[in-house]
């Protein structure tokens, strides 16, 4: 996978974590949670729906939320040459929607919420690579 899909994977990835962090994942999420992605990512180049196979993946191997919040950041580290100002506002408006997406937003998730926007505040992408792709 090319950087830009790693960090639209990164966000599957922690939207699974803010779904499973007030229990098990319902189908009913899963269909929003799929329907706020697709619509505020826009993942155009992909022939897949990401965030239903990372659910998938992630409810299968039954992965911890910290787990999954773990593998998050390390993907949007490990890829944040690519990660423009714009792309993290969009990942905060993402994981913001998905929290409210099934009320009520539970204090685990708002505690998830909380720890990313401090954590991607310090991950600043490379305008070189970024400034590439528009």
């Amino acid at each position: 996978m090319s950087p830009n899909e790693n960090l639209h994977y990164a966000i599957g990835q922690l939207a699974y974590a803010i779904a499973n962090s007030d229990g098990k994942v319902q189908n009913e999420e899963r269909e929003k949670f799929h329907k706020i992605v697709e619509a505020e990512l826009r993942c155009r180049g992909f022939e897949f729906n990401v965030s239903d196979i990372i659910f998938k993946i992630m409810d299968k191997e039954k992965t911890s939320t910290q787990d999954a919040y773990m593998w998050s950041m390390n993907q949007i580290r490990l890829n944040s040459h690519y990660l423009s100002p714009e792309l993290k506002e969009t990942f905060v408006k993402v994981i913001e929607k998905i929290a409210k997406a099934y009320p009520p937003v539970t204090a685990e998730e708002n505690a998830i919420i909380q720890k990313f926007k401090t954590e991607i505040a310090d991950i600043h992408g490379d305008p070189v690579y970024y400034e590439k792709r528009k």
